[in-house]
């Protein structure tokens, strides 16, 4: 039988595990004709998610672990977890409850029809602000019309992959990741499917407006060098705004012998000029941040135990070794 590897990034998830291998336990009896392993990573987490996770392992060896040796975050939780992932097909899923296990079984028959992506799109967003969902409504609209690829709208990281398109994940190394931009980025054979999704069933998100902002940003760069176009553009028009009116007070200067006022205006103008640098150059820095941080070609993490051994790690984070070999 081919095996489905139900993938689980975490961080401080304590109070949802428990349920969460009661409704994963509920779903994998019901799929009878596939092996599963269930692959909880740990992204450095402050309270007791990983002991909570070494005793379901101690009661069910479906589940593996990877502890990272400390908090990389989510998106670089979920190339570690495709790096140790065994299955002929990998299932991401969030800890919270928010997103249905129940879908696994659908996912799987669209996968055994012949699809390498099965992603399941929002339809509703319980427990989220307007604000939340309308300025990820903004970001997905910018985003489309900015990238020369088709960009999912409303989908998290809940889908089944293929084992071709983990294949195709593990060889995008990139320090800053925007993982939903490179699910649609590798192409392959998509499936949508749509659901309503939950509110979380306890703990508090671990994404704050700020963070939001951040990953909003990272997906911006990672795809599209419009910004740095944007700027360009609107330094041109600037600069041509600038020389017409440069001679329009010359001309009026010499033939009508108009003086030259306006210390306000000149104030509004030299202000408007620098917000428009400032703005330029907080773009042209994120950009060159960037290639900072991918020239110095750093290992994506470190791993502190792997299913109870300690590892070491010798050159590169997708070569592990146990601790004395």
């Amino acid at each position: 039988m081919r095996t489905i590897s139900i993938l689980i990034p975490c961080y401080n998830e304590q109070e949802v595990l428990h349920d969460l291998y009661d409704r994963l336990s509920m779903v994998m009896r019901k799929i009878d004709n596939y092996n599963f392993e269930v692959l909880f990573i740990n992204d450095g987490s402050k309270d007791r998610t990983l002991d909570i996770i070494k005793s379901l392992r101690d009661f069910d060896k479906r589940i593996s672990y990877v502890d990272l040796s400390r908090n990389f975050g989510k998106e670089t939780a979920m190339i570690a977890g495709l790096d140790y992932a065994k299955g002929d097909a990998v299932v991401i899923l969030d800890a919270d409850l928010q997103d249905p296990p129940e879908l696994i079984s659908e996912m799987i028959d669209y996968w055994e029809q012949g699809y390498d992506d099965v992603f399941a799109k929002r339809r509703s967003r319980a427990g989220e602000t307007w604000l939340k969902k309308r300025t990820a409504k903004i970001f997905y609209s910018l985003l489309k019309k900015t990238t020369k690829f088709s960009v999912q709208e409303n989908t998290g990281d809940f889908r089944l992959l293929d084992r071709r398109c983990v294949e195709a994940l593990r060889q995008l190394r990139e320090s800053q990741r925007y993982t939903k931009g490179m699910f649609s980025w590798i192409g392959y054979n998509k499936k949508e499917i749509l659901f309503d999704r939950d509110p979380r069933i306890a703990g508090e998100t671990k994404w704050n407006y700020l963070k939001l902002f951040d990953l909003a940003i990272e997906g911006i760069t990672s795809f599209t060098k419009a910004p740095l176009r944007l700027s360009t553009l609107i330094g041109t028009a600037v600069s041509a705004f600038a020389f017409i009116y440069m001679i329009i007070i010359i001309m009026k200067t010499l033939f009508w012998g108009e003086s030259v006022q306006g210390y306000p205006s000149l104030m509004v103008v030299i202000l408007f000029l620098g917000g428009i640098q400032l703005i330029s150059l907080g773009l042209l820095g994120e950009y060159i941040g960037r290639i900072f941080n991918e020239t110095k070609n750093r290992p994506l993490y470190f791993i502190d135990e792997y299913n109870d051994e300690k590892i070491n790690l010798l050159g590169h984070d997708k070569h592990p070794v146990k601790k004395g070999n």
